[in-house]
């Protein structure tokens, strides 16, 4: 019975360590489904950042959208900024010319005007001199004719 018993033995050695390898199974497979529900938890949290990420990406091309619009309007405010201060520059650049045309007009008119001041004193000088030439002749006339009478 040796035979029987070392077989029975071994038999019960089979199952024992068969039974121990399906309890390590078990615990395997309890490890297993636990990281498995890990794994979910954070599948699930991995899906509820893309879909945060979807969001702000979208908020982010609206926003990008705003912005080139706004840039546009901010090029096409500039462009109207700069012609019209060219414009005003032109402009300046204009009435400079035009004040020093005004200035030399009123610097030659100046001239004009300081040479015919001292003409109309030379000729006011010469008609005084006249006026009196004119009145020594007219005094004399009378001398003359006041003589004859007298």
């Amino acid at each position: 019975m040796t035979n029987g018993g070392d077989r029975l033995d071994r038999v019960e050695r089979i199952l024992d360590r068969l039974a121990r390898s399906q309890e390590q199974f078990d615990e395997r497979q309890v490890r297993f489904d636990q990281r498995q529900v890990q794994f979910d938890e954070r599948q699930a949290k991995l899906d509820e950042r893309q879909v945060q990420f979807d969001e702000w990406q979208a908020k982010f091309a609206e926003r990008q959208v705003q912005f080139d619009e706004w840039r546009v309007q901010w090029v096409k405010s500039f462009e109207k900024i700069s012609k019209t201060l060219n414009d005003m520059a032109a402009r300046q650049h204009y009435h400079d010319e035009a004040f020093e045309r005004h200035d030399a007009e009123m610097k030659e008119i100046r001239e004009e005007t300081k040479a015919l001041t001292q003409a109309i004193s030379i000729d006011a000088e010469n008609i005084r001199a006249l006026v009196r030439i004119a009145e020594l002749h007219h005094q004399r006339l009378e001398h003359l004719e006041g003589g004859q009478q007298g």
